[in-house]
């Protein structure tokens, strides 16, 4: 393995750590200090030409490797990462800063979905129709499409990437990875392990940079499909760029996710759940819940019951086991955080938990914002209306169900959402009616298991494809139908009329 003091991260291209050509760099920190920790190499179109060009030549040889060869190298890169998950546990947390415990869990559900793909032999069994005319059979076989992009945010930089490449690789393509630059380490540490696991050298690579990568990758001739987890407008720029170039795309972009509860929830339940989902990593999660619809006349029980338990909750280095919320990943999304903090206290949101200054266990300069609460919240201001993308939880009134309901629909995400009730009719009704992806009932983090499909509607996708799941085996391969007829050679003759069954 890569020594993790050297001070530039690499390119993993071909099987082996690649400097490239371009001298660009960006800074890598460590949240929890505020120091720079390492250089990252940025891309050129250079490198982006290097690593597509390896991705290219090992197709042929990955493409026609049976599916029992492509499994045994999955089945082994899983026992490698459970093996190494805690190695992996500690790069996440030193390069985005949330606590142990929560990469932890990142980690596990990686797992979850490299598991999925080691069913690629199940997965992508084709149909098969003997005698569907006389004497004819018809067929379908799922292949792969080529040398796939995947472009992952910084939130997630195990589990994300491990959304995409683990079905890309089992559907037989090749793989160009481009992490965030932000904390690009975990990348790198996977295409180790999958070396190690047997897979062959250019099947997957790293690729690291900015947006020169990101166009390189979109705008190249040979990458045939793109999947990109990030924000809204990011995400609707790759799917526009790479639909132009003749691509496939599943761009999946960002969220406003709402949790209602109504009055006959068990508030503390709701309570629990509400801080859980709102500031776990530190609400960098797109599936974070951001607004707590409180439906009248539970609102200011339900608010009393979330402060006093965020006021209990320890932030710090998210390498000390007392800590419970880390640091933003970095000072200017720091600023970008607490500057929507300012604009909800202007707006007249009522701040009933102040997370600026907040007391930490860690060094002073790391990128640290304490939960921070807003109550009375409505739908114009920007506190609601933005992906925050951090520890600010918001809570806005209804006077009843319908009303609740008529909010979440009339906003422009669609990815998560949860509803707290006892009242299975009302959980029923709710689950039909509204217009988001992924339903939680008193679950207030609904994201799917491996074997069903991540990913929302409306501005929090583009493309027609969720991640991962059956619909990400679907995404990586495109559908041959074969009709075949094997004659009696005693039979023969022209025939020009259009083809029947019969």
């Amino acid at each position: 393995m890569t020594d993790r003091t050297t001070e530039r991260i690499n390119h993993w291209i071909d099987g082996k750590p690649f400097e490239g050509v371009s001298e660009r760099s960006g800074d890598v920190f460590d949240p929890a200090t505020g120091q720079v920790r390492a250089k990252v190499s940025f891309a050129g179109q250079d490198d982006v030409e290097t690593a597509v060009a390896a991705a290219s030549r090992a197709l042929p040889g990955w493409r026609g490797t049976s599916l029992a060869g492509r499994t045994r190298v999955l089945f082994a890169f899983r026992e490698l990462l459970t093996a190494r998950r805690d190695e992996l546990t500690k790069i996440v947390t030193s390069e985005h800063g949330k606590v142990e415990s929560d990469a932890a869990g990142e980690i596990a559900r990686a797992i979850e979905n490299v598991e999925y793909a080691c069913g690629a032999a199940q997965l992508l069994k084709g149909g098969f129709s003997e005698n569907a005319s006389t004497g004819v059979d018809v067929y379908s076989i799922a292949q792969p499409l080529g040398v796939v992009g995947v472009i992952s945010p910084f939130n997630f930089p195990a589990m994300v990437p491990l959304w995409f490449v683990p079905n890309a690789l089992a559907c037989g393509n090749t793989v160009v990875l481009k992490p965030s630059e932000k904390d690009p380490s975990a990348a790198v540490f996977i295409a180790e392990l999958f070396a190690e696991a047997g897979l062959p050298d250019g099947v997957l690579n790293v690729l690291h940079g900015d947006k020169v990568a990101v166009d390189g990758l979109l705008e190249h001739r040979d990458v045939k499909a793109i999947s990109f987890v990030g924000s809204t407008p990011i995400a609707k720029y790759v799917y526009e760029t790479g639909t132009r170039n003749g691509k496939r795309v599943q761009a999946l972009g960002g969220a406003k996710n709402h949790m209602v509860v109504l009055p006959d929830a068990d508030l503390d339940l709701a309570a629990d759940a509400a801080v859980s989902a709102g500031f776990g990593s530190a609400g960098e999660r797109c599936m974070a819940v951001s607004v707590v619809v409180a439906v009248d006349p539970v609102g200011d029980e339900l608010v009393a019951k979330i402060a006093e338990r965020i006021t209990r909750l320890r932030v710090g280095d998210g390498r000390r086991p007392t800590s419970e919320m880390g640091p933003l990943v970095t000072a200017a999304h720091h600023e970008r955080v607490e500057s929507y903090v300012d604009a909800g206290v202007e707006a007249g949101a009522r701040l009933v938990v102040d997370g600026r200054g907040v007391e930490v266990d860690g060094e002073d300069g790391g990128f640290w914002l304490g939960p921070t609460l807003f109550d009375h919240v409505t739908p114009e201001m920007s506190v609601y209306t933005d992906e925050i993308f951090g520890p600010v939880l918001t809570v806005a009134r209804a006077e009843g169900y319908d009303a609740a309901l008529d909010l979440i629909n009339a906003n422009p995400y669609g990815n998560g959402t949860a509803i707290f009730t006892n009242d299975g009719r009302a959980a029923r009704r709710f689950q039909n009616e509204v217009e988001v992806g992924m339903v939680g009932v008193n679950v207030p983090i609904p994201v799917p298991v491996a074997y069903y499909s991540f990913g929302g509607w409306k501005d929090s996708l583009f493309g027609d494809s969720h991640a991962y799941g059956p619909e990400g085996f679907h995404f990586f391969t495109r559908t041959k139908v074969v009709t075949s007829r094997w004659p009696d050679p005693s039979q023969g003759g022209v025939n020009l009329g259009f083809p029947r069954n019969s």
